[in-house]
């Protein structure tokens, strides 16, 4: 017989790539197959991630492997928490999706340091649970930047169009550093945001049904 197998998958992307969108457009289709569905993100709520926020906010100040050092601890909390950890989730028989995982780490703290570094201080997390699926929205970094700036009176500390192009770099050489280690999908975050949907649909629905 065949069963709803529950996920863990984790959205990526530069700033302004539709992430949050797609996040709730894959929650609620998942829904509707019959998935109990909890979604997340990155840095979090928690009193690590809280401190990210305010660094991000330009709240405080930090160094760049400050922030990566922050990140690591963050998602630790984010997958061993023993109220709402993404493993106690699972364990609950829920499909996760988090707005991020380590191959923001990667992408966003290899822009200032040796990504190798970056990827050695999230092993362990990567150890613990590696995603179901890993899906990166590509976008031009003009046309993020233009969707953060609009409505918007400030940007956070890594929100720059030079920034988040190399950022975009950074995430395609992860991917291809990783491509043999991770369960990556890209899709091309420039076109209509059903279009985006419309593909990411179809790739996860070839990993959401298991057999027992």
């Amino acid at each position: 017989m065949t069963t709803k197998k529950n996920l863990f998958i984790a959205f990526e992307g530069i700033d302004g790539s539709g992430k949050s969108t797609q996040v709730n457009l894959l929650a609620e289709r998942l829904k509707q197959e019959g998935h109990k569905v909890y979604t997340t993100r990155e840095p979090t709520d928690g009193p690590i991630g809280s401190i990210i926020r305010d660094i991000m906010k330009g709240k405080m100040e930090a160094d760049h492997r400050i922030i990566a050092g922050l990140f690591v601890a963050d998602r630790l909390d984010h997958l061993l928490n023993e109220t709402n950890g993404i493993l106690l989730k699972l364990k609950e028989g829920y499909t996760v999706i988090t707005d991020r995982y380590y191959f923001s780490s990667y992408a966003y703290h290899g822009a200032h340091m040796s990504m190798d570094w970056v990827i050695d201080a999230n092993a362990m997390s990567a150890e613990i649970l590696r995603p179901d699926l890993n899906i990166y929205i590509d976008i031009d970094p003009d046309i993020s930047m233009n969707r953060l700036n609009n409505g918007r009176s400030a940007t956070e500390l890594y929100e720059t169009t030079e920034t988040q192009q190399v950022v975009r770099e950074k995430y395609l050489e992860a991917i291809e550093k990783l491509k043999l280690e991770e369960n990556i999908f890209l899709t091309d975050g420039n076109r209509p945001l059903e279009a985006v949907a419309a593909d990411i649909w179809k790739e996860v629905s070839t990993i959401s049904v298991g057999t027992i």
